[in-house]
């Protein structure tokens, strides 16, 4: 017996909720886990900050993303970059800008944000293209390990210390192979209640699961980076805001649809090729402009930059 639609949109709506839950919890478990493996066995904080910490956050995008290719879903992969990539901005940025006023350096923020853009121009090609390829995965994940070790070599990072790169209060070996082995089953279970209860939440409303992908998905795997940023905003801590937004914007689109590529290549849907994908370089190319001229986020731009973040996601179901 088939189940009325109404208990459908609660199961499906459900295992969303669920889902994001375990990725959020699954992310934080992995990053404390690793973070202490990797101080255990001799690995350099500068490595551990430059690679655990700044990339971290962006785990529970990438298992949704090669899960929900992999299940023959490539919507739902594309759309949660595209869609996490604005939400980073206008969302986690405007929301921040609400406990602290942002401020950057030109000087400071110029190459990682070229990077951004260099890797938006690339996310752009392969849309364009029609499909993301193994080699052009290869590629992009190939670019982004040459920008960390750039990186390296020119300035080290400048990283900050941060008593919250402590792996979580993780005190033995054993414990942190525990914890690493949970956040890793969270991260692939809450991975897959994620992409099927957008599946069938999408087919019940009739929104194609790309869009749920863009709004729903994305939303809930930018939560890290929100709830990141606001605690860094609380020590007053700038140069971790903007390098957290910066690195997972690059991260996204050059290690998960990268990966997600070289997994299985990632055609582009349609509905994704319009004003979503011009949205993502619109933010992008404005959001380097405005930090390389003018420099700061005040409250007033960030609660503007919120009510253009539910304008955007709201156009998606009022004019799909």
């Amino acid at each position: 017996m088939e189940l009325p639609h109404y208990d459908l949109f609660v199961l499906s709506a459900g295992a969303i909720l669920f889902g994001l839950f375990l990725l959020i919890k699954g992310g934080d478990w992995t990053i404390d886990a690793a973070v202490f493996i990797a101080e255990r066995t001799g690995l350099s904080p500068l490595f551990i900050g430059a690679t655990i910490i700044s990339f971290g956050t962006s785990v529970p995008e990438l298992f949704t993303s090669v899960n929900a290719n992999l299940q023959g879903f490539p919507g739902i992969s594309l759309g949660n970059v595209l869609g996490s990539n604005i939400a980073n901005i206008l969302l986690v940025l405007g929301a921040t800008a609400f406990v602290f006023q942002i401020e950057g350096k030109a000087k400071d923020l110029f190459k990682d944000l070229m990077m951004m853009l260099f890797a938006t121009a690339i996310l752009v090609f392969g849309m364009m293209s029609g499909t993301f390829s193994h080699l052009l995965g290869l590629i992009m994940f190939g670019i982004l390990v040459a920008f960390i070790s750039y990186q390296y070599a020119t300035d080290g990072l400048d990283l900050e210390e941060d008593e919250d790169a402590e792996g979580g209060g993780i005190e033995t070996m054993g414990a942190a192979l525990l914890i690493l082995l949970g956040g890793l089953v969270g991260l692939a279970v809450g991975s897959e209640m994620l992409v099927k209860g957008a599946v069938v939440t999408g087919t019940i409303i009739g929104v194609p699961e790309a869009i749920i992908g863009l709004t729903v998905v994305a939303f809930g795997t930018s939560l890290p980076e929100l709830s990141t940023c606001v605690a860094a905003a609380r020590k007053q801590s700038v140069g971790l805001i903007l390098g957290n937004i910066v690195g997972s914007n690059t991260f996204n689109i050059l290690s998960i649809i990268g990966l997600t590529a070289i997994i299985k290549p990632l055609d582009v849907v349609p509905v994704l090729m319009g004003f979503q994908m011009w949205a993502t370089v619109f933010v992008s190319v404005a959001f380097t402009a405005w930090m390389l001229t003018v420099g700061q986020i005040t409250k007033t731009m960030g609660i503007l930059m919120v009510i253009a973040y539910v304008a955007f996601v709201a156009a998606q179901y009022v004019f799909p």
